[in-house]
């Protein structure tokens, strides 16, 4: 398949893996919740090195997460990560209280950009309309746009809390697609999917029918969140695969360039 950049005319945008270094901002306020441990416990950071403490929460959230939003499709995203962060502490049976979980929903706004995201998007978006569709509140992304993504423009931002659903659900692309003809006269077939989530994005566009997605692959294949590419590589169809959204962006100026 040859992925051509000329043939779309908006990227559909996930934030969070994506644009949004999302696993570094989880892990880092989930951390003190595992220094809680007794510190002979086989979890407890002292025990392993950071990237195994990495992996075994991001674990433990990533498969909260998915259940709560299963069970509560319309709960905002900051609420779902207060849900997840109580599940956890009761998992791992440790104190916390409620002011702590709370406070863990709300980071969400301090989570970093990738070094790449500013710049890559401000070019992408001399080329196409962007727009956001994502698993989060309207105010929880309205502090991230101000915050890591100042700088960045985006035509629309669909969000969970407008959709009444969380991704994978179909009925969040769904959304997408009908807005995005309603918004600006663009046709299914001239919307290009972009994403790190294989499980959020990268599936369910394959199978609601988008053309083929770009996968940016973040972490290559240590990535704890999203999903693996072996678990899902015969229900996805990608159209490309770049390791940073940096190298997308200069991919697409590239083909507007030779295709002047």
């Amino acid at each position: 398949m040859v992925f051509d950049p000329t043939e779309y005319k908006l990227l559909s945008f996930d934030i969070y893996g994506t644009l949004i270094d999302w696993e570094s901002g989880i892990f880092e306020a989930l951390l003190p919740l595992l220094s809680k441990l007794p510190q002979n416990d086989p979890h407890h950071p002292d025990q392993n090195t950071p990237a195994a403490s990495r992996s075994f929460i991001l674990t433990e959230y990533t498969n909260f997460e998915l259940a709560i939003q299963t069970e509560h499709p319309t709960l905002a995203y900051s609420k779902v990560l207060a849900t997840a962060y109580e599940r956890i502490a009761a998992k791992l049976q440790v104190p916390f209280n409620t002011a702590e979980a709370e406070a863990f929903g709300a980071t969400i706004g301090t989570w970093p950009a990738f070094p790449d995201t500013v710049a890559a998007m401000q070019e992408l978006g001399r080329h196409y309309k962007l727009v956001v569709l994502s698993n989060v509140d309207n105010a929880s992304f309205s502090r991230t746009l101000a915050g890591p993504l100042r700088g960045v423009k985006f035509d629309r931002i669909y969000t969970a809390e407008d959709i009444g659903s969380y991704k994978p659900d179909l009925r969040n692309f769904q959304y997408m697609v009908e807005h995005a003809e309603k918004d600006f006269g663009v046709k299914k077939d001239e919307i290009l999917k972009v994403a790190q989530s294989i499980q959020h994005d990268h599936r369910p566009a394959k199978k609601f029918g988008l053309r083929p997605s770009v996968w940016i692959k973040r972490s290559e294949d240590d990535a704890s969140m999203g999903g693996k590419y072996e678990e899902f590589k015969d229900e996805i169809q990608l159209a490309a695969t770049f390791p940073t959204l940096g190298e997308l962006a200069a991919e697409v100026k590239k083909a507007f360039g030779e295709a002047k």
